[in-house]
């Protein structure tokens, strides 16, 4: 039986409580950390483990277990110490992908020397899109237009490349149950709707639309 991937999120403002409930939607567990008992209680229901703790505290987060996460998410935003001293704290537990918000250029810099995965610059509608990508590291960019279908934009894998679009299993046409190719980005030329025979490029940008699971098939 495949056990789900494992999130942990500290920082429950808008961003943190979005995206944690986002992933608890789509099927994960989640752990979501945050010293207001009171935003904490809100989260009963909406992840699998709502916990109040202080996370700049390497022993408490050892003692909840974060370090056999598979993703840690740093949700803070205005408090730039604590932010990175969680960053910090997640990157010496070894945490597979260490993601964090940033509330400035220099925030920003700073999480990626110390070695974030990914930064982002986010508030609610940004968290739930990046709960879209987070286990598809060919997806890009994400928009939900409905729990389970959305717009994906996809670096093309490389067991993809000089397929046509019909043999790597897109079907340019409607339908609930398919993956619609809407543009390639090949360089700087962009071409829209392109038919089923085009040939997929090395280093071509898809934006599709289909459901989820589809796109993970895919991937």
């Amino acid at each position: 039986m495949k056990i789900k991937p494992q999130v942990v999120v500290v920082g429950l403002g808008r961003f943190g409580t979005s995206f944690a409930s986002k992933m608890y939607q789509l099927g994960y567990d989640v752990m979501a950390i945050d010293k207001d008992e009171d935003k904490v209680q809100s989260m009963i229901g909406q992840v699998t483990y709502p916990v109040t703790a202080d996370a700049s505290s390497e022993t408490a987060l050892r003692e909840l277990g974060v370090q056999d996460f598979d993703v840690g998410v740093v949700a803070i935003g205005s408090n730039v110490e604590v932010s990175v001293m969680v960053t910090v704290l997640f990157k010496t537990l070894n945490i597979n992908t260490v993601m964090a918000r940033a509330s400035s250029t220099l925030h920003e810099s700073t999480l990626r020397r110390l070695g974030c995965d990914k930064v982002i610059f986010a508030e609610e509608e940004m968290g739930e899109r990046l709960a879209g990508t987070i286990f598809t590291p060919n997806v890009d960019d994400y928009l939900e237009l409905s729990l389970n279908i959305g717009i994906s934009k996809l670096k093309v894998p490389d067991r993809l490349v000089g397929m046509t679009l019909g043999e790597a299993g897109f079907l340019n046409k409607p339908g609930p149950q398919k993956l619609t190719v809407v543009s390639i980005l090949r360089g700087d030329s962009l071409m829209l709707y392109p038919s089923n025979e085009e040939v997929i490029g090395e280093n071509d940008e898809l934006t599709i639309i289909g459901n989820n699971s589809n796109i993970d098939k895919l991937l």
